[in-house]
């Protein structure tokens, strides 16, 4: 014969529900405080994450962007991009870009400009790129001729100063986009070193071309972390294993960019634009690059 047992009273099951979900939510929240506590404890370095906007340097698409800059930025948007950076304006004025900016929901946080002749034609570049939207007026290129000797490193950096000035009268920034000439030494240290030391984070930013350090012998790491918040803005393109360090899409070589973008507090880091100075499908290689990076974590 089968005993049945008393239920116990309606109370204690009661006390037995409560305290089964009071011990639930007790344990849920020490796991939630526990993952919040590694997290911080890590970083937020360290917690991996992606690039929250993709840009693309138009000198890559220069051969279509002067058959057709509407079709071609409309292109770039497609492919997902969602900035890009002018070398140039292919005979728009700034009401023009910035009405086929906003039609293909594209930003343009930056533009390439010629190292000015005297102050009065900076300022018309300036009042040009303060028309257009942007944000930094970035100098790409210095001629042999101004970077002979260590004095000439000196009075650039000393012009890029008075240059960083103004672009700050007209709501912009200067930056200094480097190649691999930077790189040979002046004295005891490289030109680069010399503008970095002696230009004012005040006024002077630097656009850090990841390539050109790479083919130049150096490492990007180590000049994030001489020259921390320097670089608020990067040029993402690949290069293929030494000593040919030939250039190619982004992903496709060796270049480790995840522990480069890494550093984005120390680097300063606040927009990645896609390169290739000479790609054999232009709008493949910005196709190739953008899928590479769209799914890199960091």
């Amino acid at each position: 014969m089968t005993l049945a047992l008393p239920s116990p009273p309606a109370s204690t099951q009661i006390r037995r529900m409560t305290t089964r979900r009071d011990f639930l939510t007790t344990l849920g929240v020490t796991l939630g405080a526990a993952s919040l506590g590694r997290a911080r404890a890590l970083g937020a370095e360290d917690v991996a994450r992606r690039l929250p906007r993709i840009g693309i340097q138009l000198y890559t698409l220069r051969s279509l962007m002067a058959k057709d800059v509407e079709g071609t930025l409309a292109k770039v948007a497609g492919i997902g991009y969602k900035e890009v950076e002018f070398a140039g304006y292919f005979g728009r004025t700034a009401a023009q870009i910035r009405d086929v900016l906003k039609a293909n929901g594209l930003t343009s946080p930056s533009v390439h400009i010629p190292f000015p002749a005297s102050d009065d034609a900076w300022k018309r570049s300036l009042d040009e790129a303060s028309a257009t939207g942007h944000k930094w007026a970035v100098i790409p290129w210095l001629d042999a001729a101004m970077r002979k000797n260590p004095d000439d490193w000196t009075r650039v950096a000393e012009r890029f100063n008075a240059l960083g000035a103004m672009a700050r009268e007209h709501g912009l920034r200067l930056a200094y986009h480097n190649h691999d000439f930077e790189f040979a030494r002046v004295g005891n240290r490289t030109g680069l070193d010399v503008l970095l030391a002696k230009t004012d984070p005040k006024v002077v930013d630097f656009e850090m071309d990841i390539f050109w350090v790479v083919k130049g012998g150096h490492d990007p790491l180590q000049l994030i972390k001489r020259y921390p918040r320097r670089f608020p803005l990067m040029h993402a393109k690949d290069a293929t294993a030494a000593p040919a360090r030939a250039m190619v899409d982004v992903g496709s070589g060796t270049i480790g960019f995840a522990k480069i973008f890494a550093r984005q507090k120390q680097s300063g880091m606040a927009h990645v634009f896609v390169e290739h100075d000479s790609p054999i499908d232009a709008m493949q290689s910005a196709t190739n690059s953008y899928g590479y990076l769209a799914k890199l974590k960091f």
